[in-house]
């Protein structure tokens, strides 16, 4: 690691933005986003990573950083250098097609939807979509960032006119187009607004809410500029609800919203939760046809294609812990990429022996174990509970942990089925 590196990553913030690895030559090979710059770029240094981060890091040779006020500027800037450098890490690691986008509709009132990559050329052919903002390489945060988005410069996706308010309308997420309450022209002002800033123009639009703003009052439209004050409030404040998910309490002009262990932590937090989870699971009746399952969660959205299944070998007869070692040794021995966080469907037992395979193989790997069972009534996470980060992670995110558990059991539950019924007999 060059002196110049290890220099820049002392002087790393606990501060969103965006950050880009140089080769010797100074190219840029990869730039990525992070709730905290410290946090992030010091991970690829701290622990062994899979084949392409390994190639990765012994390319980098400088880095620069360019911080955000929040993480979901972070989310729109990465997109923005990524389509501008086109750094070969960042291509390498997701052809175009597979990337997504935001395309903002072309109709009486407009809306973002997202767009797959190999969707990208139809829509340009229907002419359906007026601007595109992308490529974006999450589409987890670009989910979150959008249902943030939304409360602040709410869109329709309802029918004009329809003579009864929709959801969305009830929750202020929708301006009213159902029930005819906003005009075409104030409905584009405000889509024009959400524009300006997934072109990553904040300070502009902020400047432009202020004017709007003054103009409102001195007219005594006194309830449109309290409105306006109140999305000047929101941007401003948007740092502290940046991707935190499921926060009901918050909404413009509602101060009240809830983040308990302080604003960083909760960011760095929602990041390891946001992760890469695996959750595992094993299946069997009275140990025969057993088998194990491995799903990935990806920052917040189940990836289907990262799904490992495993025909048990070595058992025959009940012995749940005896198969979870054989899953996770054969899973270790695969040069795929490693989790944030392991996530075991059992108790005590599972946990124990999830940890004595990671101290086997040398990893620092988080490890949560969710009893009791199908009832899902009293559930119970077995972790560290000396490890304060992972106790609050947990805590505040336990839904994520119980969905990958339901995913895992589901999978092992098919596998085992299908070879039971012998439509499926070739081994891993």
């Amino acid at each position: 690691m060059s002196t110049k590196l290890t220099q820049k990553l002392n002087k790393l913030v606990d501060k969103p933005g965006v950050y880009f690895f140089k080769d010797k030559q100074g190219n840029i090979i990869y730039i990525g986003k992070a709730s905290s710059l410290k946090r992030r770029v010091k991970s690829y240094f701290m622990r062994a990573g899979d084949i392409k981060t390994e190639k990765l890091v012994s390319e980098i040779f400088d880095l620069e950083i360019e911080e955000t006020p929040s993480a979901i500027e972070a989310l729109i800037l990465e997109a923005e250098l990524i389509k501008k450098y086109k750094p070969k890490y960042n291509i390498r690691e997701k052809d175009d097609k597979s990337f997504i986008y935001i395309g903002i509709t072309r109709e009486d009132y407009p809306k973002p939807i997202l767009i797959r990559g190999h969707e990208l050329k139809a829509f340009r052919q229907t002419q359906r979509i007026s601007i595109f903002f992308g490529p974006f390489t999450s589409t987890g945060s670009l989910r979150e960032a959008l249902k943030i988005l939304r409360g602040i410069f709410p869109w329709s996706e309802c029918k004009p006119n329809q003579n009864r308010p929709c959801f969305y309308y009830g929750i202020k997420k929708c301006p009213g187009v159902c029930v005819g309450k906003i005009s075409k022209m104030d409905y584009k002002k405000n889509i024009d607004n959400l524009k300006l800033f997934l072109k990553g123009e904040r300070k502009a639009l902020l400047k432009k809410l202020a004017q709007d703003m003054k103009k409102a009052s001195k007219r005594q439209e006194f309830e449109l500029a309290g409105e306006l004050r109140n999305k000047i409030y929101a941007l401003n404040h948007i740092r502290d609800i940046s991707l935190i998910k499921n926060n009901n309490n918050w909404s413009p002009g509602n101060q009240q919203y809830n983040c308990s262990p302080g604003n960083q932590q909760y960011e760095e937090m929602k990041y390891n939760a946001m992760g890469r989870i695996e959750g595992y699971d094993i299946s069997n009746i009275s140990g025969t046809n057993a088998v194990g399952s491995m799903v990935v969660c990806n920052m917040g959205e189940m990836d289907k294609s990262e799904y490992k299944k495993f025909k048990i070998k070595n058992f025959n007869t009940p012995n749940d812990i005896g198969m979870m070692r054989e899953v996770l040794t054969r899973r270790f021995n695969n040069d795929w990429q490693k989790p944030d966080i392991i996530f075991i469907d059992g108790g005590r037992g599972q946990v124990n022996v999830a940890e004595e395979v990671l101290r086997k193989f040398k990893l620092k790997i988080p490890v949560i174990g969710i009893a009791k069972g199908i009832t899902r009534k009293n559930d119970e996470f077995i972790y560290d509970k000396k490890d304060l980060e992972l106790k609050r992670v947990v805590e505040i995110f336990p839904e994520i942990f119980k969905k990958v558990r339901d995913e895992a059991h589901r999978f092992a539950i098919t596998y085992h089925k299908k070879l039971r019924s012998g439509f499926l007999t070739k081994k891993l």
